[in-house]
């Protein structure tokens, strides 16, 4: 019986890192800028005037030097600037964001949401020691989970480069992958339970 259940919750963590590995790769996709791109012979400047008369030099006949048969010609089939949009179904995404968040429970470190709600010194210091008392290494990727957005708290994070700042109604699959430790309330907690629609705990 009790192998049974391992086998189960085997084959169900591997579901899970397959549905994230797919959110996280559309996520990549979609996030990804297309912006090369090239002149069409319309589009090119110049070649007006036809570059040798119709027959008789022996050469090919040509009607303009913009032809991307020419050095400084248009391009055929080249790239233009585009966007790319890979969809995810919203309940894959919210399983994927759960799944994640599960993984990374033990890295949880739960901070009062008063803490949030009184925070009114902008200073990178005031961050530091939060860190410190919650006993986290400033040079570790680290995300604070706020239950909404608070912009003293977020300014007072910018001159460090490992600290990111979102709120829990706007989780990204990329930032809880990568992060190191996660800092949110129970509050949070609680908001993320009502968005993604169940409890992963």
């Amino acid at each position: 019986m009790e192998e049974k259940i391992f086998l189960e919750n085997s084959e169900r963590k591997k579901k899970a890192i397959g549905l994230i590995h797919k959110v996280y790769l559309a996520q990549l996709k979609t996030a990804r800028k297309y912006n090369a791109f090239t002149k069409t012979r319309s589009e090119v400047r110049g070649g007006g005037k036809k570059p040798w008369k119709q027959k008789g030099t022996g050469q090919a006949r040509a009607g303009s030097t913009r032809s991307p048969l020419f050095v400084g010609g248009g391009v055929s089939f080249g790239p233009k600037p585009r966007t790319v949009n890979k969809k995810i179904n919203k309940k894959e995404r919210r399983l994927a964001i759960l799944s994640a968040l599960y993984l990374k429970k033990k890295e949880f470190k739960f901070l009062e949401e008063a803490t949030y709600e009184k925070f009114d010194n902008v200073k990178t210091k005031s961050i530091l020691n939060i860190l410190s008392t919650l006993s986290v290494n400033k040079n570790e990727k680290t995300l604070f989970i706020l239950k909404e957005t608070n912009r003293n708290f977020w300014l007072a994070t910018r001159n460090l480069k490992n600290i990111e700042v979102t709120t829990a109604a706007c989780l990204n699959i990329e930032q809880l992958l990568k992060t190191k430790n996660i800092i949110l309330s129970q509050q949070g907690l609680e908001l993320i339970n009502e968005t993604y629609g169940k409890s992963y705990t």
